[in-house]
């Protein structure tokens, strides 16, 4: 039996099974199963086999975002106005079939885009060519998801389900559990919160099935059978993600006021450059980036090139190996001027964590 025949098979069992006390260790058991099976969809046993043609793109600038939605709702001709890169355009479904990068510079940063080829139903399962595609999306550090405002509803939730059985997690924190595999000793269970869906057999089962039978799990959260296989398959990725609601021309007022209130969403129009503005401020939020001024010692800053870190990465340490490796082997102080520091300028070690549009200048050992 072939891998997505099982997958078929235990879906169709998740969904005829009643969900009560009595068949949570049996649920536990299957999600499991299915979380094992998609990931030997994702990495097949055996060496890797060829690139996909055009989708190993090499990563530039300072983040990186992808467009994923379905064929034919704008994600070319959004890149196209956003970037100034032609992607070819069409009417038809399925116009673009290898990803295609451009690059836009945004408040000093320069953000690389890629438009993904259109993801369809089943892309996770290896249909088309959207396996590829969405092995691209889990290296980004922002998702654009591209929808039809006249069909939204239906079609996030396909992407979503595509993008979750790949092991994307959107706009989600890793869940808050302490997991150590050990040798001897059995399983000890530690909840430090109220747990309204786990508990020490349910736990035991899913260990089992991964043939875990001696660790230490610590629940600093009240967690799902899902939170605990994300943690133990240990290759989830947290990304952020904003929905574009494109085709606005196509509504009414009314109904665009509804939609401004849905959260993580930016209603566009592509091809009239409505909205733009909203989307660019919304995406540089969810980038969470820190600009890092550089000040020549007797200089003014360079206010023209910032050097760009990610926010929980950007200590003075990273910021000078973001420079070049070997300033830090040198290094003896830095000066910085900011909202990161109680007084201009002040002294600080490389453990200092930096704040946007700070200005820095490096002291070496002599």
């Amino acid at each position: 039996m072939s891998i997505l025949q099982k997958i078929a098979d235990i879906e169709a069992e998740m969904a005829r099974t009643q969900k009560n006390k009595a068949t949570s260790g049996h649920l536990g058991l299957l999600k499991a199963k299915l979380a094992k099976l998609r990931r030997e969809l994702i990495e097949p046993k055996g060496g890797g086999g060829a690139a996909g043609e055009g989708f190993d793109v090499a990563k530039t600038g300072d983040a990186r975002i992808g467009f994923v939605g379905f064929p034919s709702v704008g994600k070319s001709t959004l890149l196209s106005n956003l970037a100034g890169v032609y992607s070819e355009v069409a009417a038809y479904e399925f116009t673009t079939l290898t990803t295609v990068p451009g690059v836009i510079r945004y408040k000093g940063a320069k953000i690389q885009l890629l438009d993904l080829p259109g993801i369809i139903e089943g892309a996770k399962d290896g249909k088309g060519r959207g396996k590829q595609v969405i092995a691209v999306a889990r290296t980004c550090g922002l998702i654009f998801i591209v929808l039809d405002v006249l069909k939204p509803l239906q079609h996030k939730r396909l992407i979503e389900k595509e993008l979750e059985g790949f092991g994307i997690r959107l706009n989600k924190e890793p869940p808050n559990i302490q997991f150590k595999k050990k040798d001897k000793g059995g399983l000890n269970l530690t909840s430090l919160v109220t747990q309204s869906e786990l508990d020490h057999d349910l736990v035991k089962t899913i260990l089992n099935e991964y043939k875990i039978h001696n660790a230490d799990i610590t629940l600093r959260v009240d967690a799902t059978a899902e939170d605990l296989i994300d943690v133990i398959e240990g290759n989830r990725v947290y990304i952020p993600c904003i929905y574009l609601l494109n085709k606005i021309d196509q509504i009414s007022i009314e109904e665009l006021d509804i939609i401004y209130k849905v959260p993580h969403c930016v209603p566009i129009s592509a091809h009239h450059k409505w909205n733009f503005d909203d989307l660019l401020e919304k995406m540089w939020d969810y980038l969470k980036l820190v600009r890092i001024y550089t000040k020549p010692k007797g200089q003014l800053p360079d206010y023209s090139s910032p050097v760009v870190l990610r926010e929980g990465r950007s200590s003075v340490e990273d910021f000078c190996n973001k420079l070049h490796r070997s300033i830090i082997k040198e290094f003896k102080i830095a000066l910085v001027w900011g909202s990161s520091v109680k007084h201009c300028p002040q002294r600080v070690g490389k453990e200092h964590i930096l704040a946007d549009e700070d200005v820095v200048q490096i002291i070496k050992r002599v």
